[in-house]
This record gives structure tokens, C-alpha cells and sequence, in this order.
């Protein structure tokens, strides 16, 4: 990595983009979150170590300053010897505290995932004790928290399930939202009914206040979407959209002018030419966890297995001016052959661009962050115009 990736700069040919490399001191970093701060200060954190699943796997926290040229040296804020932490959210909560929310795993076991926390009064510069959000174990988080006008908080959440004796492969998750009407003292689950395979579950508000949400899917198909119209006390069953999916994460964001932008892999399942066997077929039992010996997975409910494998490239940014329903205006952030079938960053074969990250500042930039090639985070910004070219 050079001094002047890291710097704030527009690459040859695209004067309307402006990226960086945030300062990455691990040999594998991924799951990026965004989130603008106080004072004009972005932050982003995510997880970093040896390899997704790893219990060396830690969380990161960087800033982009406002006015700076530069992202800051990450500072680790996690480190469970025991469990590899993951899926790192950051909440601007109404009254000022900046909460981190992550994932907590034994393994490459993610049914044995709980939700941790830690809270910030002065903006990140310093965090609170680690404690528990929720303790159902396989419970796991990715998009961020949404304050409803009522002063409710939702957090969007997905269970990542298995049979007795079986090992997770991804087959039978399914999303719930948790909902806290005294900001997060107390919480309640409002599954998603008919949503296995539905994961990474991504709310926004939209224009007639009903609530938009959009998922991943497990088997790599398409972007399926939900929507609420009563607070996120009830959902409709997941539906396919137009969009691709490849089982990989997806974000989006409502803009200033109400209309939508997605950060996604345009692509499906349709289009791989292999298979993995799963996302952790690389890890080893380290001995902290129960579970069989890794096996071919075995069918969900409705006879449906997990896709894995399928390429994470191109790394697209689309806009929706009808709260969804459609995405004429594409453009591409990254291009390449997106190989994920191994996630080992120390061999340097993986080249996913993956997990991003999307959100809009008042003065209208959009700012993204994705994985690239599991070896770094990628920022960057541009505008809505920048789609159309």
C-alpha cells in the first residue's frame, strides 16, 4: 500500500471520483461499515486478522477528519481470544453516545454467534466496557441501526440456524427485526415471515413512511426486498427484485431527494462456474466449539441449499428514483473476476470486492467503502450525477 493510496485523491480519467485506502494492519480486512460522525467527521469500522472465522479476527476503527487528507491509523476496539468478531456497526444514537455493535463467534461456527456493544461519549475518541446486546446464540448483525420518527430503534438482525449435529452452512437463516422503545434498555423480536435464505436485512425510511427493507440471499439469486407499514411490527414475506445477488452483502441508503442508492455485486449464481462448499470449508476446529466435521450441505426446509462461490465483481452503484421498484442508472466502482472461492488473505488469491458500505452527507457526497480483495478497505466518493457519467 502506497502513501498516496492513502491519501485522499481522484484516480486517471474520473476526476468526479475521489478514493483511499483506509489504513489496513492486517493481513485480512473486510466488512466495512460507514457512518458519518459529529462535526463532519466520517467513521468506518470493520474486521481484521488472519481469516474470517479466526478468533484473532478483531474490530477496527478509522476516521476520516473533517477536512482531512487522510483516513487516522485504525484503532483496534475488540479483542476476544476466544472469538472472531465480526459485522461491525457504528449508531449515532439521538442523544449523542456513538454505540459499536459486532458479532462474536467460537470458530468458523457462526450458529454460535452472540451481539456485543460498546458505547462512546465523546464522539470515538474513547469507548466504554464491552457488554452483551443479545445472547441468543447465532444471532448476527450487518446493516445499521434506523431511529423511526416515533423515537423507536430497529436493528435489523438474522439467525444463522442448524440442525442437531450438523455444521452451519447458511442454509436455514432467517431475518428478524429487534425493536427498543427506550433506547436499547429493552428489546423485542419481530421475525420476517417466510424469510429463510433472506439475510443481511437492510431498513430504510421511505417517503409515505411505510419501511423499505432489502436482503442478500443464500441462494445467490437475486436482492429480495420487505416492506412495513405499521413500524416494523409486521413485515411482508421477502420477494425477489430485478437485481442480481451472489450471496454476498449488500447495502443501500435513501438520498437527500428521495431517491435510493444500492452498493451490490452485479451478479448471480447463474453466472458461476463453481461452487464452495461453504464460506468457512477453510477452517480448522480449533476445539472452543461443538459441531461435526465439516460435510456437503445438507437440504433447508424447502430443499434449497446455500450458494457459495459465485464472483464478487463487479462492485456496482445503482440509483432507484420510485422507492425501489426499479434501477435504470448503473455504474461500476470495480471490475475484475471477483474470485472468492478461498477467503485466505495470507496466499493473496482471493479478489472479491465485496461488503460494502453506503451513506450520504449533507453536502450531498456519497460515501462508500467496500473489501478489496480481502487484503484492504477501499473508500469512496462521488455523486449522484457521477452514475449517469
Amino acid at each position: 500500500m502506497t502513501d498516496s493510496a492513502l491519501r485522499l485523491h481522484s484516480p486517471a480519467g474520473d476526476p468526479k471520483r475521489v478514493e483511499a485506502d483506509i489504513p489496513a494492519p492486517c493481513i485480512q480486512n473486510h466488512a466495512a461499515n460507514l457512518m458519518p460522525l459529529a462535526e463532519g467527521d466520517l467513521g468506518c469500522v470493520w474486521f481484521g486478522g488472519t481469516q474470517e472465522g479466526i478468533a484473532d479476527i478483531s474490530i477496527y476503527f478509522s476516521r476520516l477528519a473533517r477536512d482531512a487528507a487522510a483516513w487516522s491509523t485504525p484503532v483496534k476496539l475488540s479483542d476476544d481470544p476466544t472469538r472472531s468478531e465480526q459485522n461491525p456497526i457504528l449508531f449515532p444514537a439521538p442523544d449523542g453516545k456513538l454505540w459499536l455493535i459486532y458479532t462474536a463467534q467460537r470458530s468458523g461456527n457462526q450458529d454460535t454467534a452472540i451481539v456485543r456493544y460498546r458505547i462512546s461519549e465523546d464522539n470515538g475518541i474513547s469507548w466504554g466496557p464491552i457488554g452483551t446486546l443479545f445472547e441468543k446464540a447465532g444471532t448476527f448483525v450487518r446493516q445499521p441501526v434506523v431511529v423511526l420518527d416515533n423515537g423507536d430503534w430497529l436493528i435489523p438482525v438474522f439467525y444463522c440456524r442448524t440442525n442437531p449435529g450438523d455444521k452451519w452452512v447458511g442454509n436455514n437463516d432467517i431475518s428478524a427485526v429487534m425493536i427498543s422503545n427506550d433506547q436499547g434498555a429493552h428489546w423485542r423480536e419481530v421475525e420476517v415471515p417466510d424469510s429463510v435464505g433472506c439475510v443481511h436485512m437492510n431498513i430504510e425510511k421511505m417517503d409515505d413512511g411505510s419501511l423499505l427493507a432489502l436482503f442478500r440471499s443464500r441462494w445467490a439469486d437475486h436482492v429480495y426486498s420487505s416492506r412495513s407499514i405499521d413500524n416494523g411490527r409486521s413485515w411482508s414475506a421477502p420477494q425477489p427484485t430485478e437485481l442480481p445477488n451472489n450471496n454476498s452483502s449488500i447495502q443501500y441508503t435513501r438520498l437527500a431527494n428521495g431517491h435510493l442508492a444500492i452498493v451490490y455485486n452485479d451478479i448471480s449464481s447463474a453466472e458461476a462456474t463453481e461452487r464452495r462448499v461453504s464460506l468457512y470449508d477453510e477452517i480448522e476446529d480449533e476445539g472452543d466449539a461443538p459441531g461435526a466435521p465439516q460435510v456437503a450441505p445438507a437440504a433447508a426446509s424447502e430443499g434449497r441449499t446455500a450458494f457459495w462461490g459465485t464472483p464478487r465483481a463487479p462492485m456496482t452503484l445503482a440509483i432507484s428514483a420510485d422507492g425501489g421498484k426499479t434501477w435504470p442508472h448503473k455504474r461500476n466502482l470495480e471490475v475484475g473476476d471477483g474470485y472468492c472461492m478461498s477467503n485466505n488473505s495470507e496466499k493473496k488469491v482471493n479478489r472479491e470486492f465485496s461488503y460494502p458500505s453506503i451513506k450520504q452527507t449533507p453536502d450531498g457526497f456519497i460515501h462508500i467503502a467496500y473489501t478489496y480483495w480481502r487484503q484492504k478497505i477501499k473508500y469512496v466518493r462521488v455523486t449522484e450525477d457521477w452514475v449517469n457519467g
